[in-house]
């Protein structure tokens, strides 16, 4: 059975509809995880929720990173038997953590940003993209106040060349500033994706899209391929 570790900190607010879509697939046991968690059992997934883990206090997602339970998380992921996915907050703690590259600045507009907004598949050769198109335009929501993606020259020409931007958002539509629109982004081994749009919120048709959807279906038939 596949198993999906749910870690939750506090301000977690995300988790909720993360944990009850989840639960809507069959086969699949998930697991929540409180972030003081020690010992923690190898999961094939984690997913790191959308929220403000700690009040954002001192940086968005730094606190997080002094949890028990990422010690273990990133003994998993390291050994290449796990898979993370970020989302928003858990995207910024990632960062933080230096499971990925770069850094998340306050928006450009030093304004707190929630729309739903394009957002283009860069890649679809990855285990959480497999089901869409390169190019392919997603709507898709955000709801964040430091998701501007920034990292130096040399940094997003490594990025391009390793095929680690998963998403972006398209040059006329960038809403908050980030470097060449990035906004979903993967580690080297292509096991750990961060990204600021919320895929759980993106799910049913009367939240307004369904494009969230091809993710985790991604995600899932990877596993049993």
């Amino acid at each position: 059975m596949y198993t999906i570790g749910l870690v939750i900190f506090p301000g977690s607010n995300c988790d909720g509809e993360t944990y009850d879509f989840l639960c809507s697939y069959k086969g699949l046991k998930i697991n929540k995880i409180w972030h003081k968690d020690t010992n923690i059992q190898r999961h094939d997934m984690y997913v790191l929720p959308g929220g403000f883990s700690h009040g954002d206090y001192l940086r968005p997602g730094k606190l997080a990173t002094f949890s028990p339970a990422l010690v273990d998380i990133k003994a998993h992921v390291a050994s290449s038997q796990s898979k993370i996915l970020g989302i928003c907050n858990g995207f910024q703690i990632l960062i933080e953590a230096g499971l990925l590259p770069g850094s998340l600045l306050p928006n450009q507009s030093l304004q707190f940003i929630c729309d739903v907004v394009p957002v283009k598949v860069v890649q679809s050769e990855s285990p959480f993209t497999a089901r869409y198109q390169r190019g392919d335009l997603l709507r898709l929501p955000i709801a964040h106040g430091s998701g501007n993606y920034y990292c130096d020259e040399i940094t997003h020409e490594e990025l391009e060349s390793n095929g680690q931007i998963e998403f972006s958002f398209p040059p006329e539509n960038n809403p908050n500033g980030s470097v060449a629109g990035i906004t979903g982004l993967l580690n080297e081994q292509r096991n750990v994706l961060g990204m600021m749009p919320h895929p759980e919120r993106a799910v049913k048709q009367w939240l307004g899209s369904t494009d969230g959807l091809g993710l985790f279906q991604s995600m899932l038939e990877h596993h049993t391929a």
